[in-house]
């Protein structure tokens, strides 16, 4: 038996085919819309399309946070069903032409804004509010610093080992072990920066700790691609215990929760518009009315 011949890259690259995986579904070379779609509209300031993966959860554990500290940022999080395709719907291709979740429209001035990337986000409302930013200075910068890193540096978490160690079609050694200790030296980053600060700014819990803990935070208790053990993330104790101290909060267990569409039904809310929802509205509550 022989070795299957190595692949040759084409002179130019034509997409003929999906790649297979989870997801292969979802993804295309060009951009735009495949489907005319208007986007709904609740009766709230802030309006969020989302899902509940580490991206959405970051702007919802801020909505919840801005709430929880008694700031006017009531919000509808309407549900962006991403393995059906809702992202490239005319209507959230207005919101983010990028066709990625969250995307935002904020309702509060003459004309609504439109907000897209979750690290923008997070600075448009931590602006708009005066929280959990600081307003000018060295602090503010180092703010910035780990929000910025968060955004570089989990593409090579989510995008690179999250997909070849469990949803590519097959398991491959190079990419899984490349990705793997590109991730492993990330959360050597955060372990060695948080075994001297409590928040990762260094001061005061912040957007940055927002951004972060939903793909880090969650690779270390276990949410992520189960691959804890895998990654051995039980030696990153600095980064354990921030990961407990963040969720220990209980606007992020609320912002955990709110378009989520995995998991236990107590813990999925898959629209919110009240802050009731949290009681009334939870999937094992509707599945119980039906």
């Amino acid at each position: 038996m022989t070795d299957p011949k190595p692949y040759e890259p084409p002179k130019v690259w034509t997409w003929d085919k999906e790649s297979g995986g989870t997801f292969a579904s979802i993804n295309r070379p060009i951009a735009g819309a495949t489907h005319e779609k208007a986007l709904p509209v609740g009766k709230h300031p802030f309006q969020l399309y989302s899902q509940g993966t580490p991206n959405g959860v970051k702007v919802t554990v801020m909505l919840e946070e801005l709430l929880a500290a008694g700031h006017d940022a009531e919000y509808d999080a309407w549900l962006i069903s991403i393995g059906k395709g809702d992202q490239f719907g005319s209507g959230f291709v207005g919101a983010n032409p990028n066709s990625k979740i969250p995307a935002l429209v904020d309702h509060t001035g003459a004309e609504p804004v439109r907000v897209f990337e979750s690290a923008s986000i997070l600075m448009h409302l931590a602006e708009k509010f005066g929280a959990f930013l600081p307003a000018s200075g060295p602090a503010r910068t180092e703010t910035l610093n780990w929000l910025f890193w968060q955004m570089g540096s989990a593409p090579y978490l989510g995008g690179g080992f999250g997909h070849f160690y469990a949803y590519a079609p097959e398991k491959w050694e190079y990419p899984i072990n490349r990705f793997a200790m590109e991730v492993k030296r990330q959360l050597d980053v955060l372990d060695r920066h948080l075994a001297d600060n409590e928040w990762m700014a260094g001061g005061d819990y912040s957007i940055a700790d927002m951004a972060i803990w939903p793909w880090y935070g969650g690779l270390v208790k276990g949410w992520q691609y189960g691959a804890a053990e895998f990654l051995d993330v039980a030696s990153y104790t600095n980064v354990v215990e921030w990961a407990e101290r963040i969720y220990a909060r209980p606007a992020v267990k609320r912002g955990r929760m709110v378009n989520r569409t995995a998991g236990d039904p107590a813990t999925q809310l898959h629209e919110r518009h009240d802050a009731s929802d949290f009681e009334l509205r939870t999937q094992d509550k509707l599945d119980a009315a039906e």
